[in-house]
């Protein structure tokens, strides 16, 4: 009975997560920046993921759509209590800001949470992985590699094996 039950919740959880994520667009088009508030952006994306602190006292608010979804959003709530931004993290501008050495938290902070981790104790490393989208409409994987002290060893990029167009 447990196996039959949780071999139903897995497909059932990826598709909330999808149609979580199909809701996104329009979610998007209620928020103004400068005048949404932190109130207005938990009525419509939910409790959030994580809540990381910001310069000059902002609170960042992430909404994670991994690891069914390809995008992943932060929030930025000022102290006047409103929405200054909205960004989906998961492009090639941000990807690019992960530089050798920096920590795993600020990549995390960064990034959001991955779709998945996986540790190769063998190699001594770790990597966590992000789905994303490249234009046009690509289905990716970045991957960024840490060493046991939690840094960054290096990066890539790859089709998505998961995606159908690449199987």
């Amino acid at each position: 009975m447990a196996h039959r039950f949780l071999a139903l919740a897995a497909p059932a959880a990826l598709l909330a997560g999808l149609l979580l994520a199909g809701c996104d667009p329009q979610r998007i088009s209620e928020l103004e920046e400068g005048v949404a508030t932190e109130e207005d952006v938990r009525a419509r994306f939910g409790q959030p993921e994580q809540v990381w602190d910001g310069p000059g006292g902002a609170r960042i608010l992430e909404y994670n759509r991994q690891p069914a979804g390809q995008k992943n959003y932060m929030i930025t709530i000022g102290r006047d209590g409103r929405m200054s931004a909205l960004r989906q993290v998961l492009n090639p501008g941000s990807f690019a800001r992960v530089q050798p050495g920096m920590m795993m938290e600020e990549v995390r902070k960064m990034l959001g949470k991955p779709a998945r981790t996986t540790s190769y104790a063998l190699k001594n490393e770790a990597a966590w992985e992000w789905r994303y989208l490249e234009p046009p409409n690509t289905a990716m994987v970045f991957t960024v590699w840490f060493n046991p002290d939690y840094r960054v060893l290096r990066t890539s990029m790859a089709p998505d094996p998961q995606a159908p167009e690449n199987r």
